[in-house]
């Protein structure tokens, strides 16, 4: 939960520490402390920004979140859980900003990896249908419909609705 200029100073304080006990020959805190120093490491390429991103996408920041989300060089390398959650703002972000390609695009992503909930992944699976529609590629918006029909009885009444929204506008498309 480190931005990377937090990620950094912190290392930079650890390695500092490290130093100063390998001088005074305590090795054993110096494992420790290399140790934590590994962790945040791994942080940044596993973890990243993302729990900071969201609580700001949350809360409607989404310049700031997108700006969490941009510090992260590497999105394949994030583990898949967060990976999805990566995707799933990212589109967020980028239908606040109505680049809705972008946006199909992401929420795409976001489909393939585990998220949150099941209300999450059905939610993004209607982006990408919804998204579809708008740019008239019907059989691709039919196939993400089916797939997020198939998890209806899964998500909250509100998702249902959407779904049946979404449902009757691809019905419009087809007559």
């Amino acid at each position: 939960m480190f931005t990377n200029k937090a990620r950094f100073l912190v290392s930079g304080v650890f390695l500092i520490l490290l130093i100063f006990f390998v001088y005074q020959h305590t090795f054993e805190l110096a494992g420790v402390v290399l140790v934590f120093i590994v962790l945040l490491i791994w942080g940044y390429f596993k973890e990243g920004p993302i729990i900071l991103a969201a609580k700001q996408f949350h809360q409607k920041k989404y310049a700031r979140a997108e700006q969490l989300l941009c510090q992260i060089k590497r999105p394949a390398w994030l583990s898949k859980k967060r990976r999805g959650f990566y995707e799933f703002i990212m589109g967020g972000i980028c239908l606040q900003k109505q680049d809705y390609t972008a946006a199909e695009k992401h929420y795409e992503y976001a489909a393939q990896y585990p998220l949150r909930t099941v209300n999450d992944h059905v939610a993004a699976l209607v982006h990408v249908a919804n998204l579809s529609i708008r740019h008239g590629n019907i059989d691709k918006a039919m196939i993400y419909f089916q797939m997020a029909k198939a998890k209806e009885d899964q998500v909250t009444a509100k998702m249902k609705s959407v779904i049946e929204k979404i449902g009757e506008e691809l019905n419009k498309h087809i007559k």
